[in-house]
């Protein structure tokens, strides 16, 4: 029976799904010089009132769970301006022991071009195993916006990770050298290990926003102005803005994010926020 059911887990269906997407400029627009997009990994590309070129992707296979491999590549040259966001919450589901689920992203960002990543919460569920490794490449005069929430687990659905792996990596890069590293794990009962006062005293969602631009210094005060007491913000370089936030739901995490955002881009925020 034993050899049975190993074997009924080593043939489970996997996803995979990959996304290459390049963006230039012609004039004043932005245009999709490229795309390639295969097995759950979808793109569309929504009309909307921004002058900036919106790209939203979808994971048609619903989440992300032990043993599946996502990878997505997007790069804007020429002057090109893009905002990239999700079609709704990604979510890391339990996954069978020894099997992990991985979301590989590469954000190339030419000289003179900007890209803003700010797609929805990651919400990781009891028993998940999930590694993320996010790498944003930025070329002369690059500017780029990223935001990345994660909420562990629904409160309002009265869950909570007291087991899980998340393993994730946030790297910027410039000239090929890396100006900022950011590393998270989190292993077996991730809520006890959030619920210490060093970590989120107890808060179930979080998020990290990066502003790699030159008028960063300029939006320090501000965008302070906009975080409670359980979030901060600093410049780790003269062009680099760091803020990390921790909330009490995922519903408090919007409220924050929300308009800061909105201050970051300088232009509507994308529709599936909205939804």
């Amino acid at each position: 029976m034993t050899e049975l059911r190993t074997a009924v887990v080593a043939s489970q269906p996997r996803a995979r799904g990959e996304i290459r997407a390049r963006f230039d400029r012609r004039g004043t627009a932005t245009r999709l010089v490229g795309l390639r997009q295969s097995g759950s990994s979808k793109a569309l590309f929504p009309r909307s009132s921004s002058a900036v070129t919106q790209m939203v992707l979808i994971n048609t296979s619903g989440g992300v769970t032990g043993g599946d491999r996502f990878r997505t590549e997007i790069a804007a040259d020429d002057g090109a301006t893009v905002t990239v966001t999700t079609q709704t919450a990604e979510r890391a589901y339990r996954a069978q022991p020894g099997q992990t689920g991985r979301v590989d992203t590469v954000l190339r960002i030419g000289a003179e071009s900007r890209m803003n990543w700010v797609p929805q919460e990651t919400i990781l569920f009891n028993g998940c195993n999930f590694a993320r490794r996010l790498t944003v490449e930025l070329g002369e005069d690059a500017k780029a916006l990223v935001v990345e929430p994660v909420v562990f687990g629904r409160s309002a659905m009265g869950e909570s990770v007291t087991a899980g792996t998340f393993d994730d990596r946030i790297e910027i890069r410039f000239g090929g050298r890396p100006i900022f590293l950011d590393r998270t794990r989190l292993d077996g009962d991730v809520a006890a290990t959030l619920a210490g006062p060093g970590v989120t005293c107890g808060g179930v969602a979080a998020a990290i926003v990066l502003f790699a631009h030159p008028a960063a210094e300029a939006r320090l005060a501000p965008l302070r102005g906009l975080l409670p007491e359980t979030a901060g913000a600093s410049l780790v370089k003269p062009d680099l803005l760091v803020s990390r936030i921790v909330a009490e739901d995922a519903y408090a995490l919007r409220e924050v994010l929300m308009p800061l955002i909105a201050m970051l881009l300088e232009d509507v925020i994308p529709r599936p926020w909205m939804i």
